[in-house]
């Protein structure tokens, strides 16, 4: 239970009667080495390939909620345009930036329960987090994860870059965001 998120690539693969054989896919699925036979191939219109995952990003949720759904956080798949992963990659980047001058401390943070009482850990943060906090800051939620800026969410940050920097290459899918909890 908790905060997972899904960035997916869609791929249009249509064949149509109108078009030569060399514009034409060949789909075929197997499992077990053995042909599908109850997926139909020439129905076949949308590839969809998982880009991104996430579990508990949950300041990466609040970018897209609020820069591509309207804020509306309805764990509705969302379109999102090439501008905002352009958008969205400046973000990371500078929120990266920022994060690798800030100096680190220490701080006590609720870890859960053990016999009947709350546990803490010691968890390193970032000193400086006004730029992370101003572009891409954390939410609070319903099981979505801690709100510290620490070491997970500088590495969900560097990870992300990543990915972004992959569909921003990209000239030819389309892009949905999902999340649930």
């Amino acid at each position: 239970m908790g905060l997972d998120q899904y960035l997916n690539r869609h791929s249009y693969v249509q064949n149509w009667s109108h078009q030569a054989p060399e514009q034409k896919h060949k789909i075929t699925v197997r499992k077990n080495n053995k042909i599908r036979k109850d997926i139909k191939p020439e129905r076949i219109s949308y590839i969809v390939e998982k880009i991104g995952y996430w579990r508990k990003f949950n300041a990466l949720h609040s970018w897209f909620v609020q820069n591509c759904a309207d804020g509306e956080d309805n764990c509705k798949s969302v379109y999102i345009e090439k501008s905002s992963f352009i958008e969205l990659l400046d973000t990371l980047r500078k929120v990266k930036d920022s994060l690798d001058k800030s100096p680190k401390k220490f701080v006590k943070v609720e870890s859960g329960w053990a016999n009947g009482q709350k546990t803490f850990e010691d968890v390193e943060v970032f000193e400086d987090v006004s730029v992370a906090k101003e572009l891409l800051p954390t939410q609070s939620g319903f099981f979505f994860g801690g709100t510290e800026y620490d070491k997970w969410y500088y590495d969900d940050v560097v990870e992300t870059i990543k990915i972004i920097e992959e569909v921003v290459a990209d000239e030819t899918g389309e892009y949905y965001y999902q999340a649930s909890w």
